[in-house]
Parts: C-alpha cells; sequence; structure tokens
C-alpha cells in the first residue's frame, strides 16, 4: 500500500457528527465517507477536509 491523500467535502450534519464524502475525480472511492464527531470539528465545522492514509510498518 502507498501513501494516499484524499479529499473530502462535506455532506451532512447529524445530531452529533459530520459525514464528509470522497471526492473521487473519476476514480473509484478509497473510504468513500467518512464521520467525524462535532467536539472536534468546531463551530462552523470546515466544508472540506483532506486526509492521508499511509501504511506504518
Amino acid at each position: 500500500m502507498n501513501k494516499k491523500t484524499i479529499m473530502l467535502s462535506k455532506e451532512k450534519e447529524t445530531k452529533n457528527t459530520i459525514r464528509y464524502r470522497e471526492e473521487t475525480e473519476g476514480q473509484p472511492p478509497v473510504v468513500q465517507t467518512i464521520y467525524i464527531q462535532k467536539w472536534f470539528t468546531g463551530s462552523p465545522a470546515p466544508e472540506k477536509i483532506r486526509v492521508t492514509i499511509e501504511p506504518l510498518s
């Protein structure tokens, strides 16, 4: 597995979380959606986030 950075856009707000959907740019999604707790995102929650996935070993 190689290191991969993906961009996600705010899709939906639930009672305690913000749901972000991956911007795929014509490729299959890597994570598709991510839920982040509102206490962590702060207010207002960012419209876009960046997530980096990389192996530890």
